[in-house]
């Protein structure tokens, strides 16, 4: 799993004209699923998420949770975040999940962030969304689980 993750002021996220996610200060998280994904990536990157420690304290220094400041998550799907770009100019969708499993470890994630996080909000998977919000610092931070969760060897053939 992939995740664009930025301290906010605010963030929403608006469908068909209507806000269906909103938080004040907080993450957003921009979340992508890949084809070999499952619920220990999902598990790890919550948690991490959850503690991770980008707020400052009142010596100016990122020591904070978002747990820490009472903030609030705001998680979007992202499937373009899997884009393979090596070849030509047009992406490639192909790392990332089908629809389907990446539902459901969406779903899963927000479930999990949820119960670390009193104050969440999220987007509508496969929706077309407007998102708007402001990004504090800027901080912005790409985790990745591939780089800390061993997945098997695909087979070329």
């Amino acid at each position: 799993m992939r995740a664009v993750v930025q301290r906010v002021r605010q963030a929403s996220v608006t469908v068909d004209g209507r806000v269906c996610g909103l938080i004040e200060r907080g993450l957003l998280v921009y979340l992508g699923v890949g084809k070999q994904d499952g619920e220990k990536d999902m598990q790890w990157l919550a948690d991490k998420i959850a503690g991770l420690r980008i707020f400052e304290d009142a010596d100016e220094k990122m020591n904070l949770s978002v747990l820490d400041v009472g903030g609030g998550v705001l998680t979007i799907s992202q499937f373009t975040l899997f884009a393979d770009t090596r070849k030509g100019k047009r992406p490639s969708w192909g790392p990332a999940a089908e629809p389907a499993m990446a539902e459901s470890l969406y779903e899963r994630f927000k479930e999990r962030m949820a119960a670390l996080v009193p104050n969440t909000a999220c987007g509508i998977f496969g929706a077309s969304m407007d998102v708007a919000y402001v990004n504090e610092g800027p901080v912005t931070i790409i985790l990745d689980t591939d780089e800390v969760i061993p997945k098997p060897a695909v087979d070329a053939g």
